[in-house]
């Protein structure tokens, strides 16, 4: 059998522990090149720049 706790632990206790548990907004920055919304140090999804070059080509939607 396993331990079982001898003493019932606080809410506040509880609630302490639980404090780094919510979640958290992503860090987005607007791409120079497009303005489209992207992660940091990332290339760009909607037009494939990074760092003001282009790395990946990206196909245009007709």
């Amino acid at each position: 059998m396993p331990p079982h706790p001898k003493r019932k632990h606080s809410k506040g206790r509880r609630d302490r522990r639980r404090a780094h548990d919510a979640l958290q907004a992503q860090n987005l920055v607007a791409c120079p090149n497009c303005g489209e919304m992207r992660l940091p140090h990332t290339v760009c999804p909607n037009c494939g720049q990074y760092k003001g070059r282009e790395v990946i080509e990206v196909e245009k939607k007709k």
